[in-house]
């Protein structure tokens, strides 16, 4: 069973970082590309950012480009999100994502991030 636990969540000021990490079980041959997405109190869930393994190439939402960077390690079935100069308005639950061959993307629990102006 695959599972996803993210962390480093937290309170900050507005302009500070946070480094947000994300751990996979399973087997890393399946796994494609991993991603975040945020869902702030009362609006959808949102797509952030996502990193796919074969070349690295990555993509972020409008919102949090040159803000945000996403990387990863595929071998240890982890990714990171770096959020600098945050905003509150990036005040949201983040959640980690999975795709696999094959199978449904597979979730994590969230991590709380929460920005103060």
């Amino acid at each position: 069973q695959v599972q996803l636990v993210e962390s480093g969540g937290g309170l900050v000021q507005a302009g500070g970082s946070l480094r947000l990490s994300c751990a996979a079980s399973g087997r890393t041959s399946s796994s494609y590309a991993m991603g975040w997405f945020r869902q702030a109190p009362g609006k959808e869930r949102e797509f952030v950012a996502i990193i796919i393994w074969s070349g690295g190439s990555t993509n972020y939402a409008d919102s949090v480009k040159g803000r945000f960077t996403i990387s990863g390690d595929n071998a240890k079935n982890t990714v990171y999100l770096q959020m600098n100069s945050l905003k509150p308005e990036d005040t949201a639950v983040y959640y980690c994502n999975q795709r696999r061959v094959g199978e449904p993307i597979y979730w994590g629990q969230g991590t709380q991030v929460t920005v103060s102006s």
